[in-house]
């Protein structure tokens, strides 16, 4: 990829990490947002990210217009939206990018990267499992809890091997160390078991990861919950084991103080991710005929309260 025209989709908490890395070596990056008045303040301010890695860079080009990017040209489109957004945002980029563009989805969840594919080929879907804890303070301004190096990134079709070696090796350059791996699904399943099941828990008894680990009742919820995705899993493909499981729990009961994003999304009565997390998990498990019952609760708990509010 020897043209380094760059495009971030979504400057949250994730996105304003990724646009400041971006950045830092490639000052053209456009960075596309929701706000039309978040241009004049980044422009004015720049990016700060603090914390496990730090950033301080100018912000040259930005829009809240996705139609912007047709006269940029971006070779590579990272999407860092929040996964209800990507289907819209999809729709919109296929007026204005080129054949050969490449597009990273960058989110928690299970499937973003197939809604690239239906939209444009399998030959442009990449996607990205980010292994780092990050909080916006504002607009601007990330901070970042952990980074467990290395990110991975991989792509749906085997002749970009190149290609995607290509794209980690520019975001390793910017400071966020990537590998490119031949099979991406494996990390997404090791990295979303544990999300699709803790985002639920902590989402509808309001705990934070360690608490809802602690607690008996919501462990055993846990506990259930794992053995139902570790089965969907296996099913897939990818028999992730226990080994690997007790792993990272052991991580988790230890450093999991915050709550989960699913948390903020209820108490500010937005849209959750639910469909990409546990409700992926149900999907999956239903058209391969295998039982999630403890999964199919907490999925539809979450469904319920998330209507209380949207539904009004």
């Amino acid at each position: 990829m020897q043209d380094h025209r760059m495009a971030v989709i979504g400057i949250g908490a994730t996105g304003t990490v990724l646009a400041a890395a971006l950045l830092s070596r490639y000052p053209d990056t456009f960075l596309i947002g929701r706000k039309p008045n978040l241009g004049e303040k980044l422009r004015l301010n720049g990016i700060n990210v603090s914390g496990e890695i730090t950033y301080k860079v100018a912000v040259k080009n930005y829009s809240s217009q996705i139609e912007d990017l047709k006269d940029f040209s971006p070779s590579a489109i990272f999407l860092a939206t929040k996964t209800f957004h990507i289907a819209q945002v999809l729709e919109r980029l296929q007026k204005v990018v080129e054949p050969g563009t490449k597009i990273i989805a960058t989110q928690n969840g299970l499937g973003p990267e197939d809604l690239i594919a239906d939209k444009f080929g399998r030959d442009s879907a990449f996607r990205m499992s980010l292994n780092l804890g990050v909080s916006l303070k504002r607009a601007g301004e990330a901070e970042v809890a952990f980074f467990n190096r290395p990110h991975h990134l991989g792509t749906l079709s085997s002749e970009n091997q190149n290609i995607g070696a290509q794209i980690a090796a520019i975001l390793s350059g910017c400071g966020l160390d990537t590998e490119f791996v031949d099979d991406i699904q494996l990390f997404v399943w090791k990295k979303m078991i544990m999300k699709c099941t803790m985002a639920s828990i902590c989402a509808v008894t309001d705990r934070t990861i360690k608490d809802a680990l602690e607690y008996p009742p919501t462990r055993e919820i846990a506990d259930a919950c794992f053995k139902e995705a570790l089965a969907v899993a296996k099913a897939m493909g990818y028999d992730i084991g226990e080994a690997y499981l007790k792993q990272v729990l052991g991580y988790l009961e230890k450093v999991g103080v915050h709550k989960d994003s699913m948390c903020v999304d209820i108490a500010n009565q937005t849209p959750t991710e639910i469909d990409f997390l546990g409700a992926k998990v149900v999907e999956y498990a239903r058209a391969r005929g295998i039982a999630t019952p403890v999964y199919v609760t907490m999925t539809n708990l979450v469904k319920a309260i998330e209507s209380n509010y949207l539904e009004k």
